[in-house]
């Protein structure tokens, strides 16, 4: 049986941004999340492979940029662009869900 926990959503759109704070776990703990919880709470399922898909796409993306860095500096728009996109829509996004809203992730690649 499912049941409804918005609170613990929010924190998993949220933990992406330890990768701010730690350098580390902006990726592990959203997927530890959604595999241990994904059965027990609404949502879950949705909410984590919508946070995986882009949190890999993000990484696609920044790999892309590193030697783009070498033509013309394109690079860094590209991993200045990447670093605002992981900062702004995990925020953005943990607000939509505590509204009861679906998440929306731009640019995200459909990997799961």
């Amino acid at each position: 049986m499912q049941r409804e926990n918005k609170q613990l959503l929010v924190l998993t759109h949220l933990s992406q941004l330890l990768d701010i704070i730690t350098g580390f776990g902006g990726f592990i703990v959203p997927l530890i999340l959604w595999l241990t919880q994904k059965d027990t709470v609404v949502n879950m399922d949705e909410n984590g492979k919508s946070i995986l898909n882009f949190r890999i796409s993000m990484f696609i993306y920044f790999l892309i940029s590193i030697p783009l860095v070498l033509l013309f500096g394109l690079g860094l728009l590209g991993i200045l662009a990447v670093g605002l996109l992981s900062f702004i829509f995990p925020i953005v996004n943990a607000v939509r869900v505590s509204n009861g809203e679906n998440p929306y992730y731009p640019m995200s690649i459909k990997f799961l």
